[in-house]
């Protein structure tokens, strides 16, 4: 009788392009880095530029978490920005004006925040309003309230402890001042070691139940860039003040979001939700309270955000959140999810939203305008979109 071997065989040219596409967007932003880093002499990636850089869109990044998973289920949420701006007016009356301690002002804005998600998602999944309609008012709305609470002023300082949260660092556990951040040191040496080793954990689960596993040929490559990026920007950090407190919020948000999205009961629905609405709700998938839930956690993240921007400018200003959904959707849309619902990933909205933060910062150091900044991020959404029609349709 013959034999024949039972080694899993080579994956075909096709599996390995699929694979290259799904990494192409980390390309992306390692080629945009590197074209900065190239056009401002070296400024770009700088310790206090890398620095500023995570403090300018942490609260983006914060908003794309809640936007992905809006946009997973199907819909389109126009008014963080407005939300963001009002939550922060909010703070500062409750904090400034009413001297509220820090914790009881944070917990009413985001129960502000979630109660402003629920009012919306009321209308979208139980009324069937089309949640482009509910959120532009929204977004009029809540713009309205911003101005209506501040006055027409900018409304500040806020207290010490309020502030720390967007501009505060993690505390340095090293003995010697004038040598590297030894906390943030750690950190990054913890996240590469999690970085290196999940995956490979993933990979040997599926080999052991026979499934399908990501080949060498990517796997390798994406694991050492992930580990040279991981340890670099810790060292860059280390090097200046140490890892910013928002980054330890943005890295635990991104873990529970991931975990929720990827490996959870309600994460797999709200895919299915986004991918065949009728379909799912035949399969016993309460549709109606799934939507309604993703737009109460959009409320929430955008009332965080609001917070952590209020605190890095230590004001409420009546501009606060101006244009910010336009950067929170763009930041989705680039990372891969699909307009037509059910696609999307965490981890792609976080990088789509530092290729629109390396494309703004870039552009500002090299002393681009507005106008012109404006014109190339809507070429870079645009081209984007395209890419993603021409995956699903040339599949």
């Amino acid at each position: 009788m013959n034999t024949t071997s039972m080694a899993p065989a080579a994956p075909p040219a096709p599996a390995l392009l699929a694979r290259l596409r799904e990494h192409g967007l980390v390309l992306a932003l390692v080629a945009i880095t590197g074209l900065f880093q190239w056009l401002t002499d070296g400024t770009l990636l700088q310790p206090l530029n890398l620095t500023n850089l995570v403090l300018q869109n942490s609260f983006i990044v914060v908003m794309a978490l809640g936007m992905l998973l809006v946009i997973v289920a199907g819909h389109i949420d126009l008014s963080v920005g407005s939300v963001c701006g009002f939550t922060g007016a909010l703070a500062a009356v409750l904090m400034v004006q009413h001297d509220w301690p820090v914790l009881p002002a944070v917990a009413a804005c985001l129960a502000a925040g979630a109660l402003i998600g629920a009012l919306q998602g009321w209308f979208v999944a139980y009324l069937a309003i089309p949640s482009f309609i509910v959120t532009l008012g929204g977004m009029l709305v809540f713009k309205g309230l911003a101005l209506a609470l501040l006055q027409g002023q900018s409304l500040g300082p806020f207290p010490d402890g309020f502030q720390a949260l967007s501009t505060g660092f993690l505390p340095d556990l090293g003995a010697d001042d004038e040598a590297p951040h030894a906390s943030t040191l750690g950190l990054a040496v913890l996240l590469a070691v999690a970085a290196v080793l999940l995956p490979w954990r993933r990979r040997a689960q599926r080999l052991r139940h026979g499934m399908a596993v990501e080949p060498l040929a990517t796997l390798l490559p994406r694991q050492a860039g992930l580990l040279a990026a991981v340890l670099g920007g810790g060292w860059l950090m280390a090097s200046y003040k140490g890892a910013p407190l928002v980054l330890l919020l943005l890295l635990v948000l991104v873990a529970v979001y991931e975990l929720l999205a990827s490996r959870s009961v309600l994460g797999r629905q709200l895919y299915a939700l986004g991918g065949n609405a009728k379909a799912a709700r035949l399969s016993g998938i309460r549709t109606e309270r799934l939507a309604f839930a993703a737009f109460v956690n959009m409320g929430v993240l955008a009332a965080l955000a609001g917070l952590v921007f209020a605190a890095r400018l230590n004001s409420a200003t009546p501009k606060a959140g101006l244009g910010f959904e336009l950067d929170v959707i763009a930041a989705c849309f680039i990372g891969g999810a699909s307009a037509s619902g059910g696609v999307g990933r965490i981890g792609g909205a976080v990088i789509g939203a530092f290729v629109m933060g390396v494309m703004n910062n870039g552009m500002s150091i090299l002393g681009i305008g507005i106008d012109y900044q404006q014109v190339i991020k809507g070429v870079v959404l645009l081209a984007a979109v395209c890419v993603d029609a021409r995956n699903r349709h040339g599949a």
